[in-house]
């Protein structure tokens, strides 16, 4: 059986990747760029969320935003009402956005999040539902019904872009 969300199996792939601190690139994250069509940012150190978002969903046979900014995804394919698994969820920030893949809740309540340039790294991480600007699913796509899953926790992002 294949998946409803390849892109997230693809991100899954990717969890653990970290930048790489001083003048060299972690290739990874600059093939990111590439897979959304911004191959002039060759390194690690522009905010990656959305290029690692795009990339995902790209290796999946999906259009991305094609662009670098997390808030591009207010825009892209359908505004969904509640979470699902997978969908790409949009968060507010100081200075800016974030965007990653929606994977469960935390008890309390929390998005889990499983995103890129997440405290540097490819990881997932908890946050407050009072951050969401909106939740998107591919156009191409049917929705799936089924809510969120609980799991358990993890630590709550303090440091994304």
């Amino acid at each position: 059986m294949t998946s409803p969300t390849p892109w997230l199996e693809e991100a899954k792939k990717h969890i653990g990747l970290n930048e790489i601190k001083g003048g060299k690139h972690a290739p990874e994250i600059v093939q990111f760029w590439k897979d959304i069509k911004r191959g002039g940012i060759k390194d690690d150190e522009t905010p990656w969320c959305a290029a690692f978002v795009g990339a995902m969903l790209e290796r999946a046979g999906v259009k991305s935003s094609r662009f670098e900014s997390a808030k591009s995804y207010l825009d892209w394919g359908q505004l969904i009402a509640m979470p699902v698994a997978g969908c790409v969820v949009v968060f507010t920030r100081k200075g800016g956005g974030h965007v990653g893949f929606a994977v469960g809740r935390d008890k309390e309540g929390n998005l889990l999040v499983l995103g890129g340039n997440q405290g540097d790294s490819v990881n997932v991480k908890s946050f407050p539902v009072s951050r969401v600007s909106g939740y998107r699913w591919p156009s191409c796509l049917l929705v799936p019904t089924e809510p969120l899953p609980t799991l358990s926790g993890t630590e709550l992002s303090t440091g994304e872009a």
